[in-house]
């Protein structure tokens, strides 16, 4: 092959190549895309009885699990949890953000999860690119929404007597103005109702803003996960039914 043919092959193959690896850097772009954040809270009861595991004194009020990227989750393998990085906010995290199930090593392994998990991808937000950021604006969010004690206010209060699903849909709506998502777990041998586990409000993401978690008359996605229409268990804390 003469020297110009050949230098315009390689040049073509070069070409080809940067082509290909666009292609990838938008493939992977597009797979770590997201839309909106979804403060995920749980009621520390309803936690311990689904595992079954070793659940010491579970807090009495409704705790984080995560602030969690809609369609997104591993974005960053690299960017590694460290704990330094939070010494600060650590009282609050013991108790607001605390490991309920100890299934982790010791309580930061359950940050570093949450940080790998969805942390590493929330970073796409300036409010929260860095550990320091993403766990203090969840925390702030969580004081600001305060589930516990607009529960506490409109008269839900965990109790042996069972409650219905819009109890919770409505009063929710009503205050915050958006519409939310409700987990339960399904009726056990124990309990002839679904149990309440897990309430999320959902935020735009750029500014953190309550938004609808679903349009009205839109089906939420992983239904089986969401409260079926009709009665509710909301457990009180064991150690208050003696």
């Amino acid at each position: 092959m003469r020297p110009a043919a050949l230098r315009g092959a390689l040049l073509g193959c070069l070409c080809l190549a940067l082509l290909c690896l666009g292609g990838a850097d938008r493939r992977l772009r597009d797979r770590h895309e997201w839309k909106k954040l979804i403060l995920v809270q749980h009621w520390p009861e309803t936690v311990c009885e689904e595992v079954q595991k070793d659940c010491r004194d579970p807090p009495n009020y409704w705790t984080i699990h995560g602030l969690w990227p809609d369609s997104s989750e591993n974005c960053n393998g690299s960017w590694k949890f460290n704990l330094k990085e939070i010494q600060d906010l650590l009282p609050e995290m013991k108790e607001y953000w605390p490991d309920l199930i100890h299934l982790f090593p010791n309580r930061s392994s359950f940050w570093n999860h949450e940080w790998r998990k969805h942390g590493t991808c929330a970073a796409q937000v300036d409010a929260l690119n860095s550990q320091r950021k993403y766990f203090g604006r969840t925390l702030e969010l969580y004081r600001e929404l305060d589930l516990n004690s607009v529960l506490l206010k409109l008269g839900i209060k965990p109790s042996v007597n069972y409650y219905q699903v819009a109890d919770f849909k409505d009063a929710l709506a009503r205050v915050y103005r958006v519409i939310p998502k409700i987990h339960c777990l399904p009726p056990s041998q124990d309990e002839e109702v679904q149990t309440i586990g897990q309430i999320e409000l959902c935020l735009t993401k750029q500014d953190q803003k309550l938004r609808n978690c679903t349009e009205p008359g839109q089906e939420p996605p992983h239904k089986k996960e969401v409260c079926e229409d009709g009665p509710v268990f909301y457990p009180p804390p064991k150690k208050a039914k003696h």
